[in-house]
């Protein structure tokens, strides 16, 4: 293939992804807790020996991907008044227990199940400091401290488990607003709990529309160069094939 065609196929495959990426952020603007994602890419050179007729070597810059990196502002608080909506302000993770394994998430949308243990969403036990938090009806309303502490009105339930991370970047995302990681969880200090409130997501639809179109140029910068190299090609053929045979 065409060198050319090389290239502008690279910046494609790299319009798409940031694409697809925006189009993720722009499905989760209103997902609790969200934090948008950016694609990244780097140039990958590489230099290819001289053509005929050349004396100095081609050299030819592609788009690489570099992954994607994730923004960990924290979204704005939005007062609900739930009693099981917590939104951590600051630094920290709320640790869940699911069928995998302990994971984390900032997504303080709660509920109770059943047995009247305080879950997500999905069914997975929220920890405390002593395992997962159970409130019965004879608890009355329930308060919960910014520290976590779950209080009824016979006493402390429990208190909230809530953990940090040396680098949050390095969190593994694995869908439900969950995330896993190597990395050994510490106790939070510099942050806290605000009940009734959850977390919003960090996502501007305007910004990321903004990016949209900005992709969406790149992308058809690019297809025009792939049909004007396309065109030429098709040019010369024609000509070579005009040219009488001798």
């Amino acid at each position: 293939m065409d060198n050319t065609l090389l290239v502008s196929l690279s910046h494609q495959l790299a319009s798409y992804r940031s694409m697809d990426t925006i189009a993720n952020n722009l499905a989760n603007a209103s997902t609790p807790a969200f934090k948008r994602e950016e694609a990244q890419f780097s140039e990958y050179i590489e230099t290819l020996p001289p053509s005929e007729g050349q004396t100095q070597s081609q050299t030819l810059a592609f788009v690489q991907d570099a992954g994607v990196t994730r923004d960990i502002s924290q979204g704005q608080l939005e007062r609900t008044n739930a009693p099981f909506d917590f939104a951590v302000n600051g630094k920290g993770y709320f640790a869940v227990q699911t069928p995998n394994g302990e994971r984390y998430t900032r997504n303080g949308h709660f509920t109770l199940d059943a047995h009247g243990t305080l879950v997500t969403t999905d069914g997975n036990q929220v920890l405390g400091e002593g395992g997962p938090i159970a409130v019965t009806p004879d608890d009355g309303d329930i308060h919960v401290a910014e520290d976590g502490t779950v209080s009824g009105i016979h006493g402390q339930l429990g208190k909230l488990r809530l953990v940090g991370f040396d680098d949050e970047k390095k969190l593994v995302k694995e869908g439900a607003s969950l995330y896993s990681t190597d990395q050994s969880p510490t106790p939070v200090t510099d942050g806290h709990i605000e009940q009734g409130s959850i977390e919003v997501s960090n996502v501007e639809p305007v910004v990321e529309i903004s990016h949209m179109l900005q992709v969406m140029r790149a992308y058809q910068a690019t297809s025009n160069l792939t049909q004007a190299q396309e065109d030429l090609m098709r040019e010369t053929i024609d000509k070579l094939g005009s040219v009488p045979s001798a």
